[in-house]
């Protein structure tokens, strides 16, 4: 992603304010997931489809300016891990058998880093170890494809464990970052694909439209989420506000609170 911050435009966005957008979506978003048991209207649901593109998009900026790459992957997957066993607990302490919190919106972000970490040693090629660098961009590209592999079998007997097993299994899932279990699947790799244009504008935002095609041309509305090419072709490259932990901290807590609420209300 280029430096350079674009001036004198009439509307440009900051990494801030697509965060925030994105933000705003996945309320809207949840509030339908949470709410759906009490007949909250299914178009609602048409905001979040844009949400994870946004984050997609403002990690591979975070990932690329990063003072530590590896300091901003332990950060997510401590939040992917954390959220996890929020959602488990939450389930099983309010119980609101109507809706299932599958939500980890910080799984599909790791992962992502994972593969841009892939992309990383791939452009480390040029500066000598060939073949070092080609075959660890390649393991990290398999690791959450070889999780999802290990995990399959696992997932088939989970119904027959015992109290003690079950609950091994649920540790087990909130800290394995398989693909198989990322909340938007194999749209995941849309993230190693707008890290390698990071450059390129044009082509993120292509890039974008031809996954959005594709589901469109499948008949699922995730085709919606072409929309998220307004605010990220407005990006102006600019940072923006700071509150980095706000955006970890509301995610989780959001989400809890309107499945509280419905439950209670339910």
């Amino acid at each position: 992603m280029s430096e350079q911050i674009t001036k004198n435009r009439f509307l440009s966005f900051s990494t801030f304010d697509i965060k925030v957008i994105g933000l705003v979506l996945m309320v809207i978003d949840h509030f339908h997931q949470t709410f759906t048991p009490l007949g909250a209207p299914g178009w609602l649901d048409w905001f979040g489809r844009p949400v994870a593109t946004l984050f997609f998009f403002t990690t591979v900026v975070g990932f690329s300016y990063t003072h530590s790459k590896k300091a901003y992957m332990i950060r997510l997957y401590i939040s992917m891990a954390v959220m996890a066993i929020l959602m488990n607990l939450t389930q099983q302490i309010i119980g609101f058998e109507q809706v299932q919190l599958i939500n980890n919106i910080f799984r599909d972000l790791f992962i992502g880093t994972i593969f841009m970490a892939g992309v990383d040693q791939s452009e480390k090629v040029k500066q000598g170890q060939k073949g070092k660098h080609i075959a660890l961009g390649i393991l990290l590209f398999l690791v959450p494809f070889l999780l999802s592999l290990i995990m399959m079998p696992l997932l088939g007997s989970a119904g027959s464990m015992s109290a003690g097993k079950s609950l091994f299994m649920q540790l087990l899932l909130a800290l394995n970052p398989a693909i198989l279990l990322a909340e938007n699947g194999l749209m995941v790799l849309l993230i190693p694909v707008l890290y390698i244009f990071r450059n390129v504008r044009w082509a993120q935002l292509l890039s974008i439209a031809v996954v959005a095609l594709i589901y469109g041309l499948m008949g699922m509305t995730q085709w919606m989420m072409i929309f998220a090419i307004i605010p990220i072709a407005l990006y102006s490259g600019a940072k923006g506000r700071g509150m980095k932990y706000f955006f970890y901290i509301f995610y989780p807590a959001h989400i809890i609170i309107l499945y509280a609420i419905a439950a209670w209300l339910y």
